[in-house]
């Protein structure tokens, strides 16, 4: 049998797929499924950002995942294919957080960790009786060595993911990783990690993501995985709290193991948003501070963060923009904050009536859904690009990249980010939200 396994890409304000020339980060989620996949199967992979869908294939089985707003291109995806009589399977984050509406779209949902259910659910495909729905909770997070060949060939990035830990012990009400997960945060045997970067290493590639919702979140855990890495001489980004400025023996195992860059949430520089998104953990106050602490110790930051929660006015979102210059942050993302069906935050909107547009298949997190406390709807729609317009000025961009206090340590990265800033960019120009590439 054949299996064909289509990441889909997000649509554009005039909702056409978003096309992109490289995909950088690419999933890990396919590779892994791949692994698990019986060798009497075929399987090919169609990462939909950089490569068309084989709509006329052969499969005899189409799966689908997204990230984010991408989820309503693969609900799109799916229903064609089934016009076409294929049988389609979902999964991921976002199908999971409304399994309801998915199901319209395709013959059988997964829920939550695909790993859990995926030899049950081919085994069942292949007797002709497939379920309508698997659902299983995650025990441990262990797996054969993913299928990364998979991915080679392709024109992706210069590195390749490997899987450390999922979930997060905090309650985000926004995230979907809580909405998953409630609050249980799991790490893979150390012997895994340390197999699958050895993998990396051997198809020639020199640096890895490690995807991890939280890395610093078991500091042990961190610290020996540090040790394990530094012995390949390699070099890794991940994405973790800003609190790991708080372990500087944590921090410096980091940096000493090939750490480069660290992706931080911190989603808002006003208290009152973060206390309204339960996050009221962080102190905003001490942002520049702790990531200045980061910066020293050789590591660049990467931000992201979300506006139109309830403490943001028109100043503090404007005020953003001078925050993430002084912060030397070489790649900051933003999006509104939208209570995506399945969180806790839609359902407090939903429950004070503020949702404004009920649209989901419209929801991009470049458009304001939900009337804020201080602004309107529109007005937080242009605030978030009048942010996005400052904060990728020419002069803020060279400023965060070639101009950068530390660009001579890693020249060629921070060319990097500047060709990365420039691509956003060109994506904010065309009122296209950057996100990952």
């Amino acid at each position: 049998m054949k299996l064909l396994l289509i990441q889909s890409t997000p649509y554009d304000l005039e909702r056409r797929p978003v096309k992109k020339k490289r995909l950088y980060f690419v999933g890990l989620a396919f590779p892994i499924l791949a692994a698990l996949t019986p060798a009497d199967w075929e399987v090919e992979v169609c990462l939909e950002t950089i490569e068309d869908i084989p709509w006329d294939t052969d499969a005899d089985l189409v799966g689908i995942s997204s990230m984010g707003h991408a989820v309503i291109r693969s609900i799109d995806i799916a229903a064609e294919f089934r016009r076409r009589g294929k049988t389609v399977v979902m999964g991921g984050y976002m199908t999971s957080l409304m399994p309801g509406e998915a199901a319209k779209h395709c013959d059988s949902v997964i829920v939550g960790d695909g790993e859990t259910v995926w030899a049950e659910m081919l085994s069942d495909f292949a007797r002709g009786e497939l379920k309508p729905r698997y659902e299983r909770p995650v025990e441990a997070l262990t797996w054969p060595l993913p299928r990364y060949e998979l991915l080679l060939g392709k024109k992706i990035g210069s590195f390749l993911p490997v899987q450390a830990g999922r979930g997060c012990p905090h309650s985000c009400s926004f995230c979907s990783v809580y909405c998953l997960y409630h609050n249980r945060y799991l790490q893979r045997p150390l012997e895994e990690v340390v197999r699958d970067i050895r993998r990396v290493r051997e198809l020639g590639f020199r640096r890895f993501l490690l995807l991890d919702d939280n890395i610093c979140a078991n500091p042990g855990y961190m610290s020996a995985l540090c040790d394990e890495i530094k012995k390949l001489g390699m070099t890794w980004f991940s994405q973790c709290s800003i609190n790991i400025a708080r372990q500087p023996e944590l921090l410096r195992k980091a940096a000493e193991s090939g750490c480069i860059a660290l992706s931080f949430g911190l989603e808002s520089i006003s208290r009152e948003s973060l206390e309204a998104m339960d996050k009221g953990w962080e102190d905003p106050g001490e942002y520049r501070r702790l990531l200045g602490i980061i910066a020293d110790a050789g590591i660049d930051i990467s931000t992201e963060m979300v506006v139109g929660a309830d403490g943001d006015t028109l100043e503090s979102i404007a005020a953003t923009a001078a925050f993430i210059e002084e912060s030397g942050a070489v790649v900051p993302r933003f999006y509104i904050l939208t209570p995506i069906p399945g969180t806790l935050f839609h359902k407090q909107m939903e429950e004070q009536g503020r949702i404004w547009n009920h649209d989901m298949y419209s929801y991009n997190a470049a458009e304001a859904v939900h009337i804020p406390r201080h602004m309107t709807p529109e007005e937080l729609t242009k605030a978030y690009w009048d942010l996005y317009e400052a904060v990728f000025a020419y002069k803020s961009i060279f400023k965060r990249t070639v101009l950068h206090r530390r660009f001579w340590r890693r020249p060629f990265m921070y060319l990097f980010y500047l060709g990365v800033n420039l691509f956003y960019r060109g994506q904010i120009k065309r009122r296209i939200t950057p996100n990952i590439i």
